[in-house]
C-alpha cells in the first residue's frame, strides 16, 4: 500500500514530492505559483483523510479513482478560502486512510472542504445549474465546505452558493455512495436587509422522494428530519423566497446528516 502526494507546477514538473506505506505528510518550502496543483495518488478507492493546507480542515472524502489534483486557488478562485491559506513558504499537506469507525459513523456527510467546481471523483461534490455571475465566492462549493458564518457577504468567510436570482436554481450534493440520511440541516445568508430568504424549498433524493419544508427569517440552522435510505445525493430546489424587496438569497450551508448505507 503506498499514498504519495506531489506538488507539481503549470507544466506538470514535480517540485516536491513524498509517498508512505500509512500516513503521507508532505512540508512544501516553497511559495505557490498559479497553475500549481497537489496531486494525490492512493492504492485504491476508498474512504481518506485529505489535508491540502494547514489552514483549512483535513477533510474526509470517498474517492472512486486511485488519484485527484487539488488546482492551488489564485485571485478571484482564492476568495471562498481563508487568506491564510496557501500563502508563503511553509505548507503542510497530508494523506491518510480513514478508520472504519471514522468512515461509519453518523455524521455530516455532505461536508468537504476541498471540493472543487469541476471534480469527478472526489465526494462530496456540490454543484449547481445556477451560481451568481460565475464567481468562485458564489459556487456550490461553498454550500458544503463546512464554514456556517452567515451574516454578511462576499470574502471569506462569508462565501456562499448564489443561485443568480434564478426561481429554477437548484443546488445538487452527491456522495458518490449510497447513504441513510435522517436530518438535513439548511444555513442560509443573513445580510438583512441585504438579503431576502426563503420561506420554502424542496428537498429531493435520488430515490425520486421529494419533501416540501418550511422555512423563517433567520439567521439559525433550519433542521428538517427526513428518511432517506440508500440515496446517493439530495437536491435543494423549488425556491419561494419571501415577499420582501430585495432579490437575494443564499444558502450558506447544506448538510445532511446520516451514514453509510
Amino acid at each position: 500500500m503506498t499514498l504519495s502526494i506531489a506538488v507539481e507546477n503549470a507544466a506538470g514538473t514535480k517540485l516536491a514530492e513524498t509517498d508512505a506505506a500509512e500516513r503521507a505528510t508532505l512540508v512544501y518550502r516553497e511559495p505557490y505559483a498559479p497553475g500549481d496543483r497537489i496531486r494525490f495518488t492512493v492504492p485504491e478507492p476508498g474512504y481518506y483523510q485529505v489535508r491540502v493546507d494547514d489552514a483549512i480542515d483535513e477533510s474526509l472524502v470517498y474517492l472512486t479513482a486511485p488519484e485527484f489534483t487539488f488546482t492551488v486557488p489564485f485571485e478571484d478562485a482564492a476568495i471562498p478560502y481563508n487568506p491564510k491559506a496557501f500563502t508563503g513558504d511553509l505548507h503542510l499537506i497530508s494523506l491518510h486512510p480513514a478508520t472504519a469507525d471514522e468512515a461509519g459513523a453518523t455524521r455530516n456527510l455532505a461536508v468537504n472542504p476541498i471540493d472543487q467546481h469541476d471534480e469527478e471523483h472526489v465526494f462530496p461534490h456540490a454543484h449547481a445549474n445556477a451560481e451568481t455571475r460565475n464567481e468562485p465566492v458564489f459556487f456550490a462549493r461553498n454550500a458544503i465546505d463546512g464554514i456556517t458564518a452567515n451574516v454578511s457577504h462576499g470574502l471569506w468567510p462569508f462565501a456562499t452558493w448564489g443561485n443568480d436570482s434564478r426561481d429554477d436554481a437548484e443546488i445538487t450534493v452527491e456522495f458518490g455512495r449510497p447513504v441513510d440520511l435522517d436530518e438535513v440541516v439548511l444555513v442560509t445568508r443573513a445580510d438583512f436587509p441585504h438579503d431576502n430568504w426563503w420561506t420554502q424549498v424542496d428537498l429531493t433524493f435520488s430515490n425520486g422522494e421529494t419533501q416540501t419544508v418550511h422555512m423563517e427569517k433567520s439567521d439559525q440552522p433550519h433542521r428538517f428530519p427526513v428518511k432517506a435510505e440508500g440515496v446517493t445525493w439530495v437536491k435543494v430546489g423549488n425556491l419561494i423566497k419571501a415577499d420582501d424587496p430585495s432579490p437575494w438569497a443564499a444558502l450558506v450551508q447544506l448538510e445532511a446528516y446520516g451514514h453509510n448505507a
